[in-house]
């Protein structure tokens, strides 16, 4: 039932409202001269124990993916455990929505996610840790998904990105120091504030985002209105609060990456 999920959610269209760390094996710092974003996702089908369906938040990662691509960037999807993961939040009038239903290569993208095994981290300066309640679980604990985002930070000098749940992915990432990525930047996310707190669903997160991002010593910044695109910038790590903001967040990046491309290009002859 659950590897065909996706699936369903496609034939469906379900319509929803928007709402440890081990050193990779790689030595060499070297960055290809034209380096990719690396997208992660949540393998997670059901909140936590429970039989509530969670799933990743297709406008945030598709969004996304349009601002890059337009921009000429290669995309990778990463999971921890790789292969297939399930989309949701998907609204059926929306065209950019049907564009990536119907793009079978894309499509083929989430059903064959790769595993932190296949990624060759010098690739990539950036990573993208897309939203959804499916965000909360498997990728905040993925020691390997950890490993990658920072080395891609540190090694190669690149971007740490998230969106609304995706936050969650970052607020325990530890640099090769030990030190917190979060720690002394201002970090937003989805905030409590805008969570159902009494809701079966939140009681199977693991953490509060916005409680564990301050718990880690970041600046959890956050717009009280909401759904306005709000987006945070600090040095090399951006954050979204929300499906509003992906747009923006995307094109933050871009805009980042190309101050570091003739850095990256020279890297690369080195």
């Amino acid at each position: 039932m659950r590897s065909s999920f996706l699936f369903l959610l496609l034939i469906s269209f379900i319509s929803c409202q928007t709402e440890r760390s081990a050193e990779p094996e790689h030595s060499d710092p070297k960055v290809s001269a034209d380096p990719k974003i690396l997208f992660v996702v949540s393998n997670a089908h059901y909140y936590g124990d429970s039989d509530i369906e969670a799933t990743n938040h297709f406008p945030e990662i598709i969004y996304a993916y349009e601002e890059f691509v337009k921009a000429g960037f290669h995309i990778d999807f990463v999971s921890p455990d790789g292969g297939e993961v399930a989309i949701g939040y998907i609204g059926s009038s929306d065209s950019i929505m049907k564009k990536y239903l119907y793009d079978a290569a894309f499509m083929d993208k989430l059903e064959h996610t790769l595993s932190p095994a296949q990624i060759d981290v010098d690739n990539y300066l950036a990573t993208y840790f897309t939203g959804g309640g499916s965000a909360m679980f498997t990728v905040p604990d993925s020691d390997e998904i950890h490993a990658i985002a920072a080395y891609i930070y540190e090694q190669n000098g690149g971007i740490v990105s998230a969106i609304c749940h995706g936050t969650a992915g970052i607020a325990d990432l530890r640099l090769k120091n030990g030190d917190y990525l979060v720690e002394g930047k201002n970090i937003t996310g989805f905030p409590d504030l805008f969570e159902n707190k009494s809701g079966s669903y939140y009681a199977q997160f693991p953490f509060s985002i916005e409680e564990q991002v301050r718990k880690n010593g970041g600046r959890f910044d956050y717009s009280s209105e909401g759904w306005d695109g709000h987006q945070v910038t600090d040095g090399r790590v951006v954050t979204g609060q929300d499906p509003t903001s992906a747009h923006t967040v995307a094109l933050e990046v871009i805009s980042i990456i190309e101050t570091l491309k003739p850095d990256v290009k020279q890297a690369s002859k080195n």
